[in-house]
């Protein structure tokens, strides 16, 4: 899913550590009223963009076609543009309809409102963006403009990869509204993920010329092996963002995967296949799956990616529901319930043992209007893939320990359990559980029967090699639908870069 040419801001403030911090940086200076900048400043930030253009097509190897057209706009006219394009994206709206499927899943809390969090985000922490539609990199009048050069080096990558592919059709899959029959439902379970995987290339790329242009001159993220691990192993520091401080696990976890991890993928492949593999190759090739951008070794080595399949489930709900929501439960996802419901050491550990999962989501078609807000008007169904036998039961307990944290008066139903199966009461509907060999299991909201008719059909249509192509990762939709919103306040991430960049 994605939202316009946006960057995370946030993201990269946990993203660099392990350079240089300066004095500035740790002495933070009082609040200040807001400053706009002065004409003769507008005027050299916007000559300031020919020179680094010169920098980022070297950088990337990507020259640029046409000259760059640039904008300066007050904080009111950014505010109006990223609610607008909230409202109209459509991966916005799906983004807002999977809200409800989080929360069934306890990826979420009931009561977290995710389209206020998403927007407070953006207004606090965006610092610009280029837009795809109108090929215009959009500059904030009242940043100083020296924070604004390295946001020109990430966003000005982003023009040369729209002049290279054309990103607003590149990165995306296609499809609207929801998916109404089983031929659609395959294909989405397919392809849907190329957007997440496509923003996490267009974005790594991004960051590492940011961090080309951050780092002391002469040095690059490919002579530099340290810097993408320390991203991800700094990517719960919410420093510089009161909201994001505030943030479910979820999102601060998955929010930043474009970043962090499309940052580690560009740079094994800059070390292993130099500029041109990893830049206007990896545009040509892109990777399909998360779990290529996770495993960067995969993607080189073209090797099949984990993918379950969905049978026709329309045959046995559409009498009684409606279709809702459908994709792939993937490694992050597994990675951010177990740490959520056990404990972050467990969920790292785990995480690397996922060998695929599915879910779909179907809403009553009996619940009122105001059921239909919440995620009691659901059900869903789940198949969990594990590499090992152990791993699965692992997993197993993992959820089932977290049922009682969603569930008010849950009650196992020990009476009506075959084998390998729990069964449970709960006031949303029935919850069944089953682990056979290294799949689990899970419907919840469904009556028994019809979660045992889910199971049947759903292990029947499973084959017993990996596929080729994975589909769209649950979580990674909030940051597929954000990753376009331009580059956030670099002040957050310079504190752990080079004295090249300038701190508030």
């Amino acid at each position: 899913m994605a939202l316009g040419r946006f960057t995370i801001a946030w993201a990269l403030a946990a993203a660099i550590a392990g350079t240089s911090i300066s004095s500035k940086a740790q002495d933070k200076p009082k609040p200040q009223p807001e400053k706009v900048m002065t004409p003769q400043q507008a005027k050299e930030l916007f000559d300031s963009v020919d020179e680094i253009m010169t920098f980022v097509a070297a950088d990337t190897g990507l020259p640029p076609v046409v000259k760059v057209k640039r904008k300066l706009l007050t904080r009111d006219e950014v505010n109006a543009y990223l609610t607008k394009s909230f409202d109209e994206d459509e991966s916005a709206k799906r983004l807002q309809r999977s809200e409800i499927v989080l929360k069934k899943f306890g990826l979420l809390n009931r009561d977290f409102n995710l389209r206020p969090f998403l927007l407070s985000l953006l207004t606090e922490q965006i610092a610009g963006f280029y837009d795809d539609k109108t090929k215009i990199v959009n500059l904030l009048n009242w940043i100083e403009p020296e924070e604004q050069k390295p946001v020109l080096a990430h966003e000005l990558t982003h023009a040369v990869q729209d002049q290279k592919i054309g990103l607003e059709k590149w990165g995306t899959d296609g499809f609207k509204g929801i998916s109404k029959s089983a031929g659609e439902d395959s294909a989405r379970v397919v392809s849907d993920e190329l957007e997440t995987a496509r923003q996490a290339v267009t974005e790594g790329q991004a960051m590492a010329v940011f961090v080309d242009w951050s780092l002391p001159k002469g040095q690059t993220i490919a002579d530099s092996p340290d810097i993408a691990k320390n991203i991800r192993d700094n990517a719960a520091d919410t420093t510089g963002s009161p909201v994001m401080a505030r943030a479910p696990l979820l999102l601060q976890r998955s929010l930043v995967f474009p970043y962090s991890d499309g940052l580690a993928f560009e740079q094994e492949l800059l070390i292993k296949g130099g500029k041109s593999v990893a830049f206007a190759g990896a545009l040509a090739s892109p990777p399909n799956s998360s779990f290529e951008i996770m495993h960067p070794d995969a993607y080189l080595a073209h090797a099949p990616i984990p993918m379950l399949r969905l049978p026709n489930v329309h045959t046995l709900l559409d009498a009684d529901y409606d279709p809702y929501d459908l994709g792939v439960m993937g490694e992050l996802d597994v990675e951010i319930m177990a740490s959520l419901f056990g404990g972050e050491d467990l969920g790292t550990a785990i995480a690397p043992q996922w060998d695929g999962g599915v879910y779909y989501a179907a809403q009553r078609r009996a619940a009122t209007v105001a059921e239909k807000l919440t995620p009691a008007s659901l059900g869903v169904l789940y198949l969990s893939r594990w590499k090992t036998e152990e791993a699965a039961e692992t997993f197993r307990k993992i959820y089932t320990a977290q049922l009682g944290r969603k569930y008010s008066g849950l009650k196992e139903r020990h009476a009506d359990e075959s084998e390998g199966e729990q069964v449970f009461s709960t006031p949303e509907g029935d919850v069944l559980l089953t682990l056979t060999g290294k799949d689990l299991w899970v419907s919840e909201g469904f009556p028994l029967l019809l979660g045992r008719k889910l199971r049947d059909a759903t292990l029947a249509v499973q084959g017993s090699g990996p596929m080729q192509i994975a589909g769209n990762e649950l979580t990674l939709g909030t940051s597929a639908a954000l990753a376009r919103f331009g580059m956030l306040k670099p002040s957050t991430v310079e504190r752990y870069t080079s004295p090249r960049l300038v701190l508030q």
